[in-house]
Parts: structure tokens; C-alpha cells; sequence
């Protein structure tokens, strides 16, 4: 003991140039002792992350593998001690990257698994951040695993709770360093689980730094029929804060969108996620286009579920006009005829509203900014113009989009 108190003297005293140089030889002895108690071993360590000493990577990945081996049947005091010295080992294996310690780590995880009793969850989180800081990619499926039977778990008790959230964060840290797509799902379902803000938060802005990319995952989340609409819609929000390349954020905009339309539901706030999910999708697909013509049958969807409705989101309507222009395929411009179509039977036939003046307004410049040279369209147009029910305004715009066309108008 006068040895170990020699130790803690220099260590508080700050002597910092001898205890760089320090032999750790010293401290291994006096922790490895067989007839040395808990507390005792804590304060060895205590002594060494005090005298900030470099280089001991070894020192602590040994004494952790002997702290687990120590800890079958111990009493509630000794276990708690045996946290501490757990939380000091793993933090120090951390900070000096010992790798080789990675499946150690994993062990010590499961030992302090909050599941088990007296375990108050921070060994296992420390254990699980520096799991992620060596490197230990091999684990990706285990964390995974934990943080996914975390999240399908309710935990009424506070005291519980605490445990627990203490271990779903060190797995959503592990998971961020580690980088790997497979931990992308899980921590989205922490991010917009039952967990306490905070941790909601933690979620959060780990999610932009696991992948670039998560696009083929979140497409799968917002198929997913177990999942509600408000899932859907954060996690296509997700994808929106990604650096995922415009191709592939158009290629889940198609999946929302398509799902946004084929999940059926009568609560008011899930048909309100599905809107605005299905226009920020379509707007998406505005910006960076069309994956494949099979989103042609969504946005005509949007158009013409709106254009019937007693209620019409005009808003969807008018992304949609603006997007089928944007793709200016020969198919999407075909579309925009059969609108205009409608509507010029519609004019003739009545009756003619206000929404049916707008979406002509609209659906006539889209046509427009498509540079089509369309001969049905240019005859449809001149048809327009000669019809007498069509107010001085109405021809006007037709004639503006004719100009723009380069089309002969034929009065």
C-alpha cells in the first residue's frame, strides 16, 4: 500500500516529466495481483488515466481482459467498482486505438449488458464507443442486433429507461464510426423511436455520417408496410439531408412517391405526411429528373387524383405540371396534351371553375417551356384559340406558349 500511495502522490502532484517516463511495469504488477481487491485495482487505474501516461494501450487492454475474467458472482458493491474500472480501461483503450482489443471490447459489452442486473449501462457504453473507435467493423451485426432489440422495447421504469438509453447511445456511436450501411436502419429507428429527446437528437446527427448514400435503405423503410406514414415521411426527409448524388435521391423520390399514393389510411395526419411526402418526391424528380418512365404513372396520379378531388391540393398539381416539364421526355410531353385535352372539353362543356382556369394557366406553360414541336400539340393550341368560349386572357396565354414554340398560329 505504501507503494501505491507513493504512486497517487506524484500522480496528484502533477509531476508530469517523470510520469511521462514512467515504467508501467509497476502499475501491471499491482493491478494483476491475485490477492489485490476491486477497489484496489481501481485506484491503480484511477492512478494511471491521472498521470496521463502514453503508450500503455497494452497495460489496459491486458487488465481488461482480466477484470472480465474476474467478474463471475460478484456482489453489488464489487460490480460497481468493476464499472468504473471498465468505463477508465475502455476509454483508455479508445484513446490509445488498440485494435487487437476490439473483441474484448464486444465481450465487455455483453458483460455489462444493462439487461443484467446492477449494471448501470455506462461500462457497456464505453465498451460499445471504443469498439468504434479500434475500428472493429466486424461487429457491425451484433451492435446492430442490441440496438435493434432495443428499439422494438418499451421501458416504463425511469431508472430502466436510463440504462438503457445509456447503452442505445454507445451503440449509435459504434455504429457511426463504423461507417457500414447496416447500421444506417437502426439508428433512423432511434432517431424517431419513444427514446428521450436527447438521444433522439444523438440519432439524428449521426445519421448524415454513417453513409453517404443510404438511398436502397430508406427505399426499403418507406415500403415497408409495418411502418406508418409518419415513418415514411421522416425517413424520406432523411434523405433529403443526405449527400447522396441526385440520381439516386430521385430513385427513392419514385419509391415515395409511389407509395405515397398506394398506402390507403382515413387518419388525417398520416394523409397529411403522405401529401407533403409525395410533393417534396415530385419535387426531387423536378430537379434531378426522372429515374424511368414508370414515374410517369405516379405524377399522372397527382394530376388527375387532385384535378377530381372536392379538395384539391393545387400545390401537388402545380409540382407535378412543373416536374412533367422538367423531364420533357416525348412520354411526358404527351401527358401534358392529354391535360390540356381534358380541359379543352372541359371549357367547352363546362362547367369551368376557378380550379380549371388555374391548372389551364399551368398546364398551358408547362407545354410551353418544353420546347416541343408536337404537331398534335400545335393543332390542339390553334383549336384552343378559334374556340369563342375562352376568355381574351386565356387566348392570350395560348398564344404566349404558341410564340414560345415557334408554332403558326391560325386564326
Amino acid at each position: 500500500m505504501k507503494r501505491l500511495l507513493f504512486i497517487l502522490i506524484l500522480c496528484f502532484a502533477g509531476i508530469t516529466a517523470f510520469t511521462q517516463g514512467l515504467d508501467v511495469s509497476y502499475f501491471r504488477k499491482e493491478y494483476l495481483r491475485e490477492d489485490g481487491s476491486f477497489e484496489e485495482r481501481l485506484r491503480v487505474l484511477e492512478s494511471v488515466r491521472d498521470a496521463r501516461l502514453t503508450g500503455v494501450g497494452s497495460f489496459y487492454h491486458e487488465a481488461l481482459k482480466f477484470l472480465v475474467s474476474r467478474g463471475a458472482n460478484l456482489s453489488a458493491k464489487d460490480r460497481a467498482i468493476a464499472e468504473q474500472s471498465a468505463v477508465i480501461l475502455c476509454e483508455g483503450i479508445a484513446e490509445e486505438k488498440v485494435s487487437a482489443a476490439a473483441a474484448d471490447l464486444w465481450q465487455t459489452a455483453v458483460f455489462f449488458d444493462v439487461a443484467r442486473d446492477n449494471n448501470e449501462g455506462f461500462a457497456m457504453q464505453a465498451a460499445l464507443i471504443a469498439l468504434g473507435q479500434v475500428g472493429g467493423k466486424e461487429f457491425t451485426p451484433h451492435v446492430v442486433q442490441r440496438l435493434n432489440f432495443f428499439n422494438t422495447q418499451t421501458f416504463t421504469d425511469v431508472e430502466t429507461r436510463r440504462r438503457v438509453q445509456r447503452a442505445v447511445t454507445g451503440c449509435v456511436r459504434a455504429l457511426e464510426s463504423f461507417h457500414e450501411i447496416d447500421g444506417y436502419r437502426p439508428v433512423f429507428y432511434v432517431y424517431i423511436g419513444s427514446y428521450d429527446k436527447a438521444i433522439q437528437d444523438i440519432a439524428a446527427n449521426t445519421l448524415p455520417n454513417i453513409v453517404d448514400d443510404p438511398g436502397e435503405i430508406i427505399s426499403a423503410i418507406i415500403r415497408d408496410p409495418s411502418n406508418n406514414p409518419r415513418i415514411k415521411y421522416e425517413a424520406w426527409r432523411e434523405m433529403l439531408r443526405t449527400r447522396a448524388p441526385g440520381s439516386s435521391k430521385a430513385k427513392v423520390a419514385a419509391t415515395a412517391l409511389s407509395t405515397g399514393w398506394n398506402y390507403s389510411t382515413t387518419d388525417i395526419n398520416f394523409q397529411t405526411n403522405l401529401r407533403e411526402m409525395r410533393k417534396g418526391a415530385i419535387d426531387i424528380i423536378r430537379q434531378f429528373g426522372a429515374p424511368d418512365d414508370s414515374i410517369l404513372t405516379s405524377l399522372k396520379k397527382s394530376y388527375d387524383e387532385n384535378y377530381l378531388s372536392a379538395k384539391p391540393d393545387m400545390d401537388e398539381i402545380r409540382y407535378t405540371l412543373s416536374a412533367l416539364s422538367a423531364i420533357n421526355s416525348e412520354p411526358a410531353v404527351e401527358l401534358l396534351r392529354g391535360f390540356l385535352r381534358d380541359l379543352h372539353e372541359k371549357r367547352r362543356n363546362g362547367p369551368w371553375g376557378n380550379k380549371e382556369k388555374q391548372c389551364f394557366t399551368w398546364v398551358v406553360s408547362a407545354i410551353g417551356s418544353t420546347g416541343t414541336q408536337s404537331a398534335a400539340i400545335e393543332q390542339l393550341l390553334n383549336t384552343i384559340y378559334r374556340e369563342t368560349k375562352y376568355t381574351s386572357q386565356e387566348k392570350k396565354d395560348v398564344e404566349s406558349t404558341m410564340k414560345a414554340l415557334n408554332f403558326q398560329l391560325k386564326k
